[in-house]
């Protein structure tokens, strides 16, 4: 087994890394409209603490854009389309624009019907689908999303060594009365493959037992999953010869599962399997809680059982016992104030890409301490 080495990391300010990023898909063939959706989406991830899905993946989107695998300025299809129900296709687009359309879809037939369900189908890599869940409940609508990701077979069910699942993430979202609303968004492997990646650049370690070798013992070494790679070349995960192992044993393989069936075979997009096209299937609800709660009990209901929750003693002395949502609006409070840290070989990379596309002065990045 490989030693993982600690790399020196870099701070970036937002608003410049931001700019720096919106002007490498423009440079790449993206309108501007969409340069700013994205990077404005893949730097919130940053911000919120999801480094696998922030600026690490801008190398990827390029080439995936270069080689027509994604496809600049899509609109969807609509497919199916009555007041409460919608089948989309993304048109293999960028996954940030064809799922904010998917998203706007469902949001105004839930508006007009208080309950809807959109199932989008050959989208680009859609990034956090938090981004989703918080644009639903700030209309004030509670969202569920199941989400795979065809192609991309990377994930061992429980009590296995060989791959058969997408990262396929599970995001739930809740509006709560003056207040950030609680979102759960968590890929139902032990990590998602981003953390992998940022792992395999000199990013944070993954945990011991993240991964899973063709010897079925658990290991931590991104080459299980990567095979050999240069320090700021493109990973393929196609290569490794491990897996990432799914979460929570035969619970979390079990939700992985759904997640595949409903987000891939419900959508159209296809569940996950070797050898095809990559792309993301969502399968979305929205319900607003006004119509099934005429009496108003939900909005109270949540911040008290919030509070409630909150009011637990922490195990540990000087923890906090937080919901979903608070520990990126933590994140992102300190971020915001510090810098995004990206290790040098992430830096690096973006760098090269945007020197790819015609781009050679760069933010300046002030060096972090380890």
């Amino acid at each position: 087994m490989r030693e993982i080495m600690s790399i020196k990391r870099v701070l970036l300010d937002t608003t410049e890394l931001r700019d720096f990023v919106m002007q490498i898909f423009v440079n790449a063939g993206c309108s501007q409209t969409e340069s700013e959706l994205v990077a404005r989406l893949l730097v919130e991830s940053n911000l919120t603490g999801h480094d696998s899905h922030g600026v690490i993946r801008v190398p990827r989107y390029v080439a995936a854009l270069h080689e027509g695998l994604m496809i600049a300025d899509q609109q969807v299809e609509l497919l199916v389309d009555t007041s409460s129900f919608a089948v989309v296709d993304g048109k293999y687009g960028f996954g940030q624009t064809v799922a904010l359309q998917a998203t706007n879809i469902g949001i105004e037939k839930c508006r007009q019907s208080g309950l809807s369900a959109v199932a989008l189908r050959n989208a680009g890599h859609i990034g956090r689908v938090a981004d989703w869940a918080e644009l639903a409940a700030a209309e004030g609508f509670v969202s569920v999303h199941f989400v795979n990701g065809a192609g991309s077979v990377m994930v061992a069910p429980f009590g296995s060594y060989e791959r058969r699942f997408s990262t396929a993430p599970y995001c739930v979202g809740v509006p709560v009365p003056d207040a950030l609303p609680l979102i759960l968004d968590f890929a139902t492997s032990v990590v998602a493959e981003g953390k992998v990646l940022v792992a395999s650049q000199g990013g944070k370690q993954l945990r011991a037992d993240a991964l899973i070798g063709p010897d079925g013992k658990p290991g931590n070494d991104p080459h299980l999953l990567y095979g050999e790679y240069d320090e700021t070349g493109l990973r393929d995960p196609r290569v490794g010869k491990g897996a990432i192992r799914a979460f929570g044993e035969h619970k979390g393989s079990g939700l992985a599962m759904m997640c595949e069936v409903l987000g891939g075979a419900l959508t159209g997009n296809g569940c996950t399997e070797t050898g095809r096209r990559f792309t993301n299937g969502m399968f979305s609800f929205y319900v607003d809680p006004a119509r099934v709660d005429p009496d108003e009990l939900f909005p109270k209901e949540v911040s008290r059982y919030v509070a409630f929750v909150k009011q637990a003693k922490p195990s540990e002395h000087g923890g906090h016992t937080l919901v979903p949502g608070e520990p990126e609006a933590i994140s992102k409070k300190k971020r915001l104030r510090d810098g995004i840290p990206l290790s040098e070989n992430t830096w690096r990379a973006i760098v090269e890409t945007a020197s790819s596309v015609g781009i050679e002065g760069v933010p300046a990045a002030k060096l972090a301490r380890d």
